[in-house]
């Protein structure tokens, strides 16, 4: 059995940065980040064995620092926060900040703005809870909702794959002929190299490991970029759920993960499937 890994996988800058920044200041003095700062429970328990809370109620903190997840947050949940005399630190990428401000733009030029993303998302929720009327879509049935506007300007959620971005803002044109529809990418590039990288991986691989959080939406993006290439894809959280009957028969192993997974976890994935292929190798 051959394994090999993604070209791109794993973390990513924006999550690196965020992990410093909540380490550094927990090093110190008392933290909460408001919410998990990135979705993977092995960072996160990491970060309440150094003393940081997670807490996802800001009437609940009892720090004086406060933390803004890698997610970003709106100005609204900022000013609230400030405004209960925490001292407010922003753990976010600063891809998150620039759909932030792409968004803004586009409502500044009086456009109706669309957000194609997970409505319940924290990330979504971070661009919308400053706008009055708007849209989220993630689905056809989510654009034929759709009311006419004259002019929609549209964004992204930074974890979605660029081509079903790409086919929601064409669908959306076809929608409405007679509306002007302004499109700015704000999917972010790590996300579209995983996603291309994952997509190599995959046609190349009886079977393809992708590690990551359950709830995270770069995770799963993956997941089911995989799937469309692969027959048989499995995601894990760490190498504790592996099972070893699921790479029988298989010739090629890939592995890819999300982009708040940290490096040992994949390192620990890869050397027990690597450990399975010379125990097999020795039994033959």
């Amino acid at each position: 059995m051959k394994v090999i890994r993604a070209t791109h996988l794993g973390m990513c800058f924006g999550v690196r940065d965020a992990i410093t920044l909540a380490t550094r200041e927990a090093d110190s003095h008392p933290v909460t980040i408001l919410g998990e700062l990135v979705h993977n429970e092995t960072v996160n328990q990491s970060l309440r064995a150094r003393g940081v809370t997670l807490e996802s109620q800001l009437e609940n903190v009892t720090t004086s620092t406060v933390i803004i997840t890698a997610h970003g947050a709106s100005r609204l949940a900022l000013s609230k926060a400030r405004a209960r005399g925490h001292d407010v630190l922003e753990a976010t990428c600063p891809l998150v900040h620039y759909a932030h401000r792409a968004l803004m733009e586009l409502v500044w030029d009086g456009l109706h703005p669309v957000i194609i993303g997970k409505r319940d998302h924290v990330e979504v929720r971070g661009m919308t809870e400053d706008l009055g009327d708007h849209d989220v879509v993630l689905t056809e049935e989510n654009v034929i909702a759709m009311k006419e506007r004259p002019r929609f300007g549209v964004v992204s959620q930074t974890t979605q794959p660029i081509d079903k971005v790409h086919a929601l803002v064409a669908l959306i044109r076809e929608r409405f002929p007679n509306s002007e529809v302004r499109f700015k990418d704000t999917v972010c590039q790590p996300t579209k190299q995983r996603q291309l990288a994952a997509v190599e991986l995959a046609k190349q691989c009886d079977i393809v490991v992708v590690v990551g959080g359950n709830n995270s939406n770069n995770t799963r993006e993956l997941t089911e970029t995989c799937s469309r290439h692969c027959s048989r894809v499995v995601q894990v959280q760490n190498s504790g759920e592996l099972r070893r009957h699921w790479f029988y028969n298989a010739e090629t192993v890939g592995i890819t993960a999300g982009t708040s997974t940290p490096d040992d976890i994949i390192d620990t994935i890869e050397s027990q499937l690597n450990a399975w292929t010379n125990e097999q190798q020795h039994v033959a």
